[in-house]
């Protein structure tokens, strides 16, 4: 028997099952790339950008132990199923790729089969277009802690990932969303690079779209760009310069959160387009009673309130189904009833728990006797 045969057969028993999740064809190509590698397989890259010359350049020795090395010749993109030396692609996990913390500064070949590619926690400044032209099957797309800029990252980079779900570029120096996005997306995280709008078509037609994440940002302007996020439930925008709320915001939203920005007024009737809003956290910001009108909290869906340090010199009116109301740090100087139960009596009262309004201006013998039959639920009471 050839001894190529029997190195397959024998390393074929001792893979065992690492081996069988690929067809035959890759079985004998990850055997070839297998005995290269063991010989101290060399690799070459040659970064590249749109001014520059040709993409990937990758090189490998020749397998005859008798002949010497070669000098690394450039070639073509490699074969779909081969892995980057300077990432990890492990057997039992085919279909991703792990170039994470590696000191990198460029992107590397990304083959076609993946489907999870980790490239946080480098140097990377730039994507070319057509970066990831190959690896169309693409669902997770970690890119964060790096230091991608807006103008250099291709125009149609994300174009043809029609499968991406997450995208991760947070912690960059981006300026502006990229854009066009897959329509697939399901989770956008964009949060702590240097945006400082979002146009009103910037988030169009993204139908899937679950998560987004834009805090810590300088955006002084939203519009109307989230009307069309049918299937949005969790909206980060905290620690912006907001002066306004963001318009027309998605019926499928439960969180929204606007804390840390600049904001003085809510229109009546904001939150009641959106009837399966749960959590609202809007503390640190500008707010004051003249800038709400007496319905603007009354949503029946809203469990947690959080008006933290504002404005604001009365308790404002919330609906008898909330749970927690953070009112701390204000200016409020009375303790009004009527803000929680517009009716006390045996069968009316709020569900509230938790009730905080410590470092206001109100003293604690302000507290009206009725407060316990309207507060009856109530396990923390802080003035």
């Amino acid at each position: 028997m050839p001894w190529a045969t029997t190195l397959i057969l024998l390393l074929a028993g001792l893979c065992g099952p690492s081996l069988g999740q690929y067809n035959e064809e890759e079985d004998l190509a990850w055997l070839q790339y297998y005995l290269r590698q063991s010989r101290a397989s060399s690799y070459n890259y040659v970064p590249y950008y749109e001014e520059e010359s040709p993409a990937y350049a990758y090189s490998y020795p020749s397998a005859t132990d008798s002949e010497p090395e070669p000098e690394p010749q450039p070639q073509q993109a490699p074969a779909p199923w081969r892995c980057p030396q300077e990432c990890d692609c492990p057997p039992n996990f085919s279909s991703a790729m792990y170039c994470d913390t590696r000191h990198l500064r460029y992107l590397p070949f990304v083959p076609s089969r993946m489907k999870y590619v980790y490239f946080q926690n480098n140097l990377i400044a730039a994507i070319q277009e057509g970066a990831f032209d190959n690896a169309t099957e693409l669902e997770w797309l970690a890119l964060h802690n790096n230091q991608i800029g807006s103008e250099r990252m291709g125009k149609r980079v994300f174009g043809k990932l029609q499968r991406l779900e997450r995208l991760y570029l947070n912690n960059n120096n981006l300026t502006r969303l990229p854009s066009p996005l897959p329509r697939s997306l399901r989770e956008l995280h964009l949060s702590y690079n240097h945006i400082s709008k979002v146009p009103a078509n910037a988030l169009e037609g993204l139908e899937n779209l679950t998560a987004l994440y834009l805090s810590h940002n300088f955006i002084f302007e939203m519009g109307a760009s989230l009307r069309g996020l049918k299937a949005l439930i969790l909206a980060d925008l905290s620690y912006n310069n907001l002066r306004k709320v963001p318009e027309g915001l998605p019926a499928s939203l439960e969180q929204l959160y606007l804390e840390y920005n600049y904001i003085n007024a809510i229109p009546d009737d904001y939150f009641q387009v959106s009837p399966r809003l749960l959590y609202v956290r809007m503390s640190h910001n500008s707010l004051t009673n003249q800038g709400l009108s007496s319905n603007t909290f009354n949503s029946s869906s809203i469990l947690e309130l959080d008006l933290s340090y504002n404005r604001l010199q009365k308790i404002p009116r919330v609906n008898t189904n909330l749970e927690n109301l953070y009112l701390q740090g204000n200016q409020i100087n009375e303790f009004s009833i009527s803000s929680f139960c517009s009716v006390v009596d045996v069968m009316n009262y709020s569900r509230l728990q938790v009730l905080r309004l410590d470092g206001n201006e109100i003293k604690r013998n302000a507290v009206p006797p009725d407060a316990p039959l309207c507060l009856r639920r109530a396990t923390v009471i802080e003035i």
